[in-house]
């Protein structure tokens, strides 16, 4: 809410933003949205225990409310967000996104479009050239948005807009799954209808390095089991299995894509990236076996 000649009025939109412990980049994410933001957008982010004080970027953007979430993870951070406001539609953006010029009034504009939308993704290193293998895996293969919303039927919270109406309807994200991908299925259920909007993009950094890119990949198939679990019943630990048995041949399969791809600049970039790949689904075979045999990543 806002406060206009002495009355209190309900915004009409809000942005609600997730951090932990990433001053660098949610400053860098602030600063190119508050160049779009009006004063009639609620900004919020979402804090989940950064150990620093957030004193100096509180100061430094006075218009952004700083709310705290004590339960860990990125899904009850928005699910927080969601209550700390109580405007009419609202965008999820994460902390580690820089949105384009333009981003927010492409974000206010798409709510009117759909239940839900989600918008554009690109990559950027944050590193001068030439790429590791873990960025030149994720310069190709990292953020497929076009994918997730046209044959999945699902966007990634990193850009993603909805309203109140539809959220209430379809509950808050559940931690411990791949939460965007959950939450829209459940919606899709509901009968909510997704839509996919280009002018509404922002860039992500790409993973440095092997380090980083295993911790996502191992996070996200912690994730990706969990719900497979819930949707496949008994039989979801034989075919998690399979899928574990596919994923060297789909390393081969996927070979070409990386190999080829006009966004690599060198040959050296081309093979640090195909090690990343073919290593990355040898170490996601072994973990699944791990998991379809009742074990732990």
């Amino acid at each position: 809410m806002a406060y206009r000649n002495g009355k209190v009025t309900r915004l009409k939109f809000a942005v609600i933003i997730p951090h932990y412990n990433d001053m660098t980049r949610l400053r860098r994410c602030l600063g190119a949205l508050m160049l779009d933001a009006t004063s009639g957008v609620d900004v919020v982010v979402v804090d989940n225990g950064t150990p620093e004080p957030l004193d100096n970027i509180k100061a430094d953007f006075p218009f952004v409310r700083f709310v705290t979430e004590d339960t860990k993870g990125a899904a009850s951070a928005r699910n927080r967000g969601v209550r700390e406001t109580d405007a009419e539609a609202f965008a999820f953006l994460d902390a580690d996104c820089i949105p384009a010029p333009g981003w927010l009034a492409a974000a206010e504009s798409a709510a009117d479009k759909s239940d839900i939308v989600g918008g554009g993704i690109d990559v950027f290193d944050e590193t001068p050239p030439p790429r590791t293998g873990a960025q030149a895996f994720e310069t190709v293969f990292a953020f497929n948005y076009r994918y997730y919303a046209e044959k999945k039927g699902f966007s990634v919270t990193a850009n993603l807009v909805t309203s109140r109406r539809v959220f209430e309807a379809v509950g808050p994200f559940i931690d411990g799954v791949s939460e965007d991908e959950e939450w829209c299925w459940r919606a899709r259920r509901k009968g909510f209808q997704l839509a996919l909007d280009e002018d509404m993009r922002v860039s992500h950094p790409t993973r440095s390095d092997w380090a980083a890119l295993e911790r996502k990949w191992r996070r996200l198939t912690r994730e990706m089991f969990e719900l497979h679990l819930t949707r496949n019943g008994l039989g979801a630990r034989f075919i998690w299995g399979l899928r574990a048995l596919a994923m060297p041949a789909s390393a081969l399969a996927h070979l070409p894509r990386l190999v080829f791809s006009s966004k690599l600049a060198s040959p050296g970039e081309r093979l640090r990236g195909a090690m990343t790949l073919i290593r990355l689904r040898m170490k996601r075979a072994v973990w699944m076996l791990r998991q379809a045999f009742g074990g732990t990543i």
